[in-house]
């Protein structure tokens, strides 16, 4: 019974804290063109718990397409010297910096905001994951390099606070080498 409540709780806490979650007020799609490093991750969902440990820092290349959508790319070279990839197309909402995809590895519905960019230099994203019943939160700091400021840092460590993520499930990943172009 005590695991219900808690699981309900957190539920809640989820729900309230994405309906407060707002994209930057002047989000320009054009600005994110290009490559990314996935810096910081965060999220309470098990699976990530589970593997955190043994994550690396990955790419994005983003590219906008002409209807304001995003085309993501991902790549993280495996320490076997295989690559790990996953694309997704991102459909934009009516609010600008807010995009929904449903990933076609996974199966899940993605529901991003881009809360905070300065596109020469980091983006935060925030986004809810919804498969069959289950719900979880992730936050996500990209990165124009792999080295961000301490002060970006903990303004990512700050927002994955505030979206109900525990502190141990907040990470910076290791540098890693990248995957050759696909």
């Amino acid at each position: 019974m005590t695991s219900v409540l808690i699981l309900l709780g957190a539920m809640l806490c989820s729900l309230t804290v994405s309906s407060e979650v707002l994209p930057q007020a002047d989000f320009n799609v054009e600005g994110m063109a290009g490559k990314w490093y996935l810096v910081g991750f965060a999220t309470n969902a098990q699976w990530f718990i589970r593997r955190k440990d043994s994550m690396k820092m990955g790419t994005a290349m983003l590219q906008p397409t002409a209807d304001g959508d995003l085309d993501m790319s991902y790549a993280s070279l495996n320490s076997d010297g295989t690559c790990w990839r996953m694309n997704n197309l991102a459909k934009k909402t009516d609010v600008s910096g807010k995009f929904t995809y449903i990933s076609h590895r996974w199966g899940n519905k993605n529901d991003m905001t881009i809360t905070t960019v300065k596109y020469d230099e980091y983006a935060l994203a925030f986004t809810i994951k919804t498969k069959e019943e289950e719900t979880t939160t992730v936050t996500k700091l990209y990165g124009r390099t792999e080295d961000l400021s301490a002060d970006v840092m903990e303004k990512f460590r700050l927002v994955s606070l505030d979206a109900g993520i525990l502190p141990e499930n907040i990470v910076f990943l290791p540098k890693n080498g990248e995957c050759p172009s696909a």
